[in-house]
């Protein structure tokens, strides 16, 4: 479609969650264009690599509107399947979507918006920002003082493991992207060091379903129970927003993350890196604590809220029957890269958001949104799928059940009841 010089609402981004709003949006019958800067449908998915499996199992893409009609909802789907999932989504819901149309301002004005574009100006009403959660891909400025043989890039920007030079590679983090690549490259024959970051792991399996079965219960039956998935106000620090997701795996079937048990297996961990100067790497101390707050994690932040759940609903759930490699790996204080033979350094630092385009005072000091569950204090200004909106299911493949229909009742809209979730084990 072409795209409109006035409208009643635009939603900005057609990923899965701009996409829900959009179906909101049609059922109350308003007026609206989604807007996507992407030449192609898919959303955010389409950037990742290309052995990329879903972390979280195949029934969570279950969207509104579309139930989820495989035949193997406890499996893991690649990629390109979830970038389809996205595009057959857009067209089940008739989506009157805009591609390779970037929105370069948002700029409020008397009764509405004005949005300008690469194909020219926009007035809307009301503007709902889908705009994912992450923007700018995250490089330390220690990176800069890596030698310039030495091949430095994002995850954002890595495809395949054919594409690096060859020799070893040093992957730093330890979250879901960091560890998934690490045993790739392993897989591949590669050598490969692991700089281990903050972010826990929890279990694939706990107390006999997949884990992400327990956080749909926790984010969606919880909050009635008093135990709902914690808040971004009972995080430890603002700051904590920006963690890791807890690490696991979507490949061979799905499994456990286990950092002690990768270095069992000859991946080789290394702590924070401190210092570069020419090919040596100062690693700071604190690998053995780091690997014990790691596994502390799940105990600390989700194990109690789960067997809390399972006593106030009757769950008949077995125990906990989950081993736990006790590998103490060695603790190096330095790294040599021509040594080691690292080649490539492969960054899982994260992204920043990037919303300086909303001509608006309208993000904390972190550069996040600052809204009431994804409403703006600017009226008519709206988020969905933002990181940490609600809790941190808002920025995955929940993020339309937690927080779309919200967004639609500050909005006005006249919504009819959602259906559940599709079952699964």
């Amino acid at each position: 479609m072409d795209l409109p010089a006035r409208i009643d609402t635009a939603v900005i981004g057609a990923g899965h969650n701009g996409l829900a709003m959009s179906r909101l949006l049609t059922q109350a019958g308003r007026d609206h264009v989604v807007i996507e800067r992407r030449e192609t449908l898919g959303g955010g998915w389409q950037d990742r690599w290309d052995a990329f499996r879903l972390v979280s199992p195949a029934w969570t893409t279950d969207l509104p509107g579309q139930p989820y009609e495989g035949d193997a909802p406890d499996s893991f789907i690649p990629r390109d399947e979830i970038v389809a999932t996205v595009r057959r989504y857009a067209a089940t819901i008739r989506a009157p979507v805009v591609t390779g149309t970037r929105v370069e301002a948002l700029t409020p004005r008397d009764g509405g918006f004005g949005l300008s574009t690469d194909r020219g100006p926009v007035e809307a009403r009301q503007v709902v920002v889908a705009a994912g959660a992450f923007h700018l891909p995250h490089i330390p400025e220690i990176a800069s003082a890596l030698p310039a043989r030495v091949t430095s890039l994002h995850s954002h920007h890595y495809r395949r493991e054919q594409d690096l030079p060859p020799g070893a590679v040093l992957v730093v983090g330890s979250g879901q992207t960091g560890c998934q690549l690490a045993e790739e490259l392993h897989d591949a024959g590669r050598e490969v060091y692991l700089s281990v970051g903050s972010a826990g792991r929890v279990p694939r399996r706990y107390r006999g379903r997949d884990i992400f079965r327990w956080l749909e219960a926790l984010g969606f039956q919880g909050p009635a129970l008093g135990v709902g998935l914690p808040r971004p106000d009972q995080l430890p620090s603002p700051q904590a927003r920006f963690n890791g997701n807890p690490s696991l795996s979507g490949h061979k079937g799905g499994h456990d993350t286990d950092l002690r048990a990768m270095a069992e297996s000859g991946i080789t961990l290394v702590g924070r890196i401190a210092a570069i100067e020419g090919d040596r790497m100062t690693i700071a101390p604190g690998l053995a604590a780091t690997l014990r707050q790691i596994d502390d994690f799940f105990r600390v932040r989700f194990q109690g809220l789960i067997d809390k759940f399972v006593d106030l609903i009757g769950e008949d759930a077995p125990p906990d029957d989950n081993v736990w490699s006790t590998h103490e790996p060695p603790e190096p204080e330095s790294l040599d890269l021509g040594r080691a033979g690292i080649s490539t350094v492969l960054w899982t630092s994260g992204f920043r958001p990037d919303y300086r385009w909303i001509d608006a005072p309208v993000t904390d000091d972190m550069g996040l949104p600052r809204t009431d569950r994804g409403v703006s204090a600017v009226p008519g200004l709206f988020f969905v799928g933002a990181l940490w909106q609600t809790n941190q299911l808002s920025a995955t493949l929940f993020g339309p059940r937690v927080d779309s229909r919200h967004i639609g009742e500050a909005m006005g809209l006249t919504l009819p009841e959602e259906e559940p979730l599709a079952a699964s084990s």
